[in-house]
């Protein structure tokens, strides 16, 4: 399908003036956009408020059912409705979803051998004609990636979501937004890179941390028919300055 899907993280999502670039940029964009956000630097400043402290296995989240109630909260209210408002304002006739909405998007408890993961989830299916019909009228949805159980809700790792939107889409396109142009390399940006390449580059530690699930997620994307997945900034989404992933290089 023609569209582009572009994940934006939770770094980024109370900045003030990277909302309104990223609001004007896209107002130029002239193909179908979906927005997916994370938000988990504001959820964690909320539990720390709350006293509840916040627990990670292996980078994930541990979410249990009172943070649930407020990754909900964030996730669903205060970010998503930040994004849209800071997108109309700007001529971005957008809208806000998560994937509760008319079961956009169902998943199940992440499995763990040793942690009980409570309410952080993975995607199990995406129904892709909800988004279709949301383009189809022009308009631009901003999707949070709260998820449907059989039971209850589940948050799901935003890029993981980005990525299974995309696979389902068939989209053309798939962009990750961090705060570096892409992946590095002896501070060079790697223009271009082959699944090959970027295991090497995994081994080797030069690729590290919080990258590492996107490189995984944006090599995942490839193999269930995203044409193109990216990995760039602000400034690379407009300039097109970005380490693009294929799976036809060597």
């Amino acid at each position: 399908m023609d569209v582009l899907i572009i994940k934006i993280g939770g770094n980024d999502i109370d900045d003030e003036n990277f909302l309104l670039e990223l609001s004007s940029t896209l107002r130029n964009v002239n193909e179908p956009v979906i927005l997916v956000h994370g938000g988990g630097k504001e959820i964690s400043r909320l539990q720390a408020q709350l006293g509840i402290s916040p627990s990670y296995v292996e980078g994930v989240r541990i979410t249990d059912a009172e943070s649930m109630v407020l990754v909900e909260m964030v996730l669903c209210g205060l970010v998503n409705k930040r994004v849209v408002g800071h997108l109309v304002r700007a001529g971005v006739d957008a809208i806000g979803l998560s994937g509760i909405d008319r079961g956009l998007i169902r998943a199940v408890k992440m499995p763990h051998p040793e942690i009980d993961m409570g309410h952080t989830g993975i995607v199990t299916a995406v129904n892709p004609a909800v988004l279709r019909d949301v383009l189809e009228i022009g308009l631009t949805p901003v999707v949070a990636p709260v998820c449907l159980g059989d039971s209850v809700h589940f948050n799901v790792n935003a890029d993981h979501v980005a990525g299974a939107i995309a696979a389902a889409l068939n989209a053309n396109r798939l962009i990750f937004l961090t705060n570096v142009p892409g992946v590095l390399k002896d501070d060079e940006l790697v223009a271009e890179m082959s699944p090959m390449q970027a295991e090497a580059l995994i081994a080797s530690g030069t690729i590290n941390g919080g990258m590492i699930p996107k490189v995984r997620t944006a090599l995942a994307a490839l193999q269930s028919g995203v044409s193109q997945v990216a990995i760039t900034n602000l400034a690379g989404l407009a300039s097109n300055q970005a380490t693009v992933f294929r799976l036809d290089r060597a």
